[in-house]
This record gives C-alpha cells, sequence and structure tokens, in this order.
C-alpha cells in the first residue's frame, strides 16, 4: 500500500478526529479445501463517524429494480447485447472530497 501511495503520514490537525482501525484476516481455500493464500486487508473503523459532527453525507449509486427491468426490456426489444460486471471494490478508486485521518494500526510506529 505504501508503494501504491494509499496514504501519507500527517500530524493530526487541531480540531480533527482520527477514526481507528483493524486488520481483517482471511484464508483462501481452494475447491478441495486447501489453503490457497492469506489475505489481510487494514480497515478504517468509519462506523464510529457521528452524522451532522463527523460527516455530513453518505452516497452509493446503486441501481433500482425498475431501472434494471427498463434496460433489460429495452435490451430485448433492440436486440442489443447485454453485458453485466460487478465491482467489490469499487469505492477504493472513488474520489474524495474531503480529508480523513485513520490512526496506525497498533505496532506500526
Amino acid at each position: 500500500m505504501a508503494k501504491n501511495g494509499v496514504w501519507d503520514l500527517v500530524e493530526l490537525p487541531e480540531g480533527a478526529v482520527a477514526i481507528g482501525c483493524k486488520w481483517v484476516y482471511e484464508t483462501k481455500r481452494d475447491a478441495f479445501s486447501n489453503v490457497e493464500r492469506y489475505k489481510a486487508r487494514l480497515v478504517a473503523k468509519g462506523f464510529t463517524k457521528k452524522e451532522g459532527i463527523n460527516y455530513h453525507e453518505t452516497f452509493s449509486p446503486v441501481s433500482k429494480k425498475d431501472s434494471l427491468r427498463i434496460i433489460m426490456a429495452l435490451v430485448a426489444h433492440l436486440d442489443l447485447e447485454w453485458h453485466q460486471m460487478d465491482v467489490k471494490t469499487t469505492f477504493l478508486n472513488g474520489d474524495l472530497d474531503e480529508e480523513v485521518y485513520m490512526k496506525q494500526p497498533e505496532g506500526v510506529s
């Protein structure tokens, strides 16, 4: 993550509140339940934020079932092809308009 420039280590500005973090560990297994690899990711404890104090709004672009039905009907009517994909980490590529401060994980100095 350091190589990708995911974060900048800075002093916490006056009046800012840093949120905590924790490590989430996962064991990936193959079809025969053999351990394929171990994964770890550092996640921010965003659930500690208070609406109106630490944040003012949330937004997640999702589609409604009605929208999906209309698009599928148009695809069928116009004899088009439908390609769908789901990206689990879409939020990682979003641009933030605000600064987020997170405490360093235990053991990191």
